[in-house]
């Protein structure tokens, strides 16, 4: 369908909400994604690549310019986190042959974190004048640059985590999910808002299915 990635173009409408295409299949490949990243799946990766492909037009065309970027950065590490997950070092394997669970030092997260915060305003302040830097690609200004950025930012991380199989990811992924919410509902992509909230209670499973699995490693060494 020529018209598949604009916004406009709608799949059907529900109590007075219309869906698009677009918001449709790239929540729905995103839902799936995460649900099994929560089980430690490794399809989880590619899946995720078609959800962040689609997500890139559906951000553009909403101002959530931040988030667009971060797709192209997911969909890199979709394939990164596919490779390395399904090609640990011979110390790292689990008994399915893939990359073991494990926790990262409380200082090294600290680090992460400070990392995370002076990242978020040096991008809020470059999103906050896309507008009017680039006026021919940004015709409107950045919706909540400086909040959008810190949910870029520490998406990052967590995927970063979520690559070396890191229990912690999913703690990050809680507070980035709750935000979002909060900015989709507003934007009016309400869809996508009903599924970050969701994945809120996705990411708890994820990091309660993820330290079990982690203790267990204990308990059979």
């Amino acid at each position: 369908m020529a018209d598949f990635f604009d916004i406009n173009t709608i799949f059907f409408t529900l109590w007075g909400y219309s869906m698009s295409y677009l918001e449709f299949f790239g929540a729905v490949s995103g839902a799936v994604a995460v649900w099994l990243s929560a089980r430690a799946n490794i399809w989880s990766w590619p899946i995720g690549a078609v959800s962040v492909f689609l997500f890139f037009f559906l951000f553009y065309q909403v101002q959530l310019y931040p988030d667009m970027f971060l797709q192209v950065f997911f969909f890199i590490t979709n394939l990164q986190g596919w490779w390395r997950w399904t090609h640990p070092k011979q110390n790292e394997a689990d008994t399915k042959q893939e990359l073991r669970i494990s926790r990262m030092p409380a200082r090294q997260f600290l680090i992460w974190t400070l990392a995370g915060i002076i990242a978020t305003a040096l991008l809020g302040t470059f999103a906050s004048n896309l507008h009017e830097w680039f006026p021919v690609l940004f015709s409107k200004p950045s919706a909540f640059p400086y909040l959008d950025s810190f949910t870029t930012v520490m998406s990052i991380v967590a995927t970063f985590l979520m690559i070396e199989k890191r229990v912690e990811c999913w703690y990050v992924w809680l507070g980035v999910d709750a935000i979002l919410t909060y900015m989709y509902f507003v934007k009016g992509v309400k869809f996508v808002g009903v599924e970050y909230f969701a994945f809120c209670f996705i990411a708890a499973v994820g990091a309660w299915h993820w330290t079990r699995e982690y203790h267990g490693y204990k308990t059979f060494a």
